[in-house]
């Protein structure tokens, strides 16, 4: 299948990918207030890849930039996610080579993401792609209901 890859670049079109990206981030439950932070993740140079099937967006890759005293300069992928009727379809990996070349283009020493310790197949599918695992992830909430 054809699939055509376009960077969104404003608040509507951010809004657009609501509901692909809920798929990935239940807990960002309200359009609006998404759009919002992804204007402002944007002015911190975030970039949201977005594949259409002619009108249809069909998945989303979110990225950055970065360096850091570990990688060197890199890109960071925050969220990955393909319409769940495309899966396995060879989509995500070609929304992964899309942002790995642009790493290549931008003269970055890595290209890197993080998944939960509880997602086997996407962590599966990560290795098929050539990423490895390289470490562990740790977190803390700093809200009061995550300090207690």
């Amino acid at each position: 299948m054809t699939y055509t890859l376009q960077h969104l670049e404003d608040k509507e079109a951010f809004q657009a990918s609501f509901d692909l990206m809920h798929a990935l981030r239940p807990h960002v439950a309200n359009p609006a207030t998404y759009a919002a932070q992804l204007v402002r993740q944007t002015a911190q140079g975030y970039r949201l890849l977005a594949a259409w099937d002619g009108e249809h967006m069909v998945g989303l890759a979110g990225y950055r930039e970065l360096e850091n005293l570990l990688y060197g300069r890199f890109i960071y992928v925050d969220d990955l996610v393909v319409s769940p009727d495309l899966r396995r379809s060879g989509l995500g990996a070609r929304l992964l080579t899309a942002v790995r070349e642009e790493a290549v283009q931008r003269g970055c020493d890595h290209f890197v993401l993080d998944t939960g310790l509880h997602m086997s197949l996407a962590q599966r599918f990560y290795f098929r792609q050539g990423l490895l695992a390289r470490g562990m992830h740790f977190t803390q909430s700093l809200r009061a209901e995550g300090l207690v």
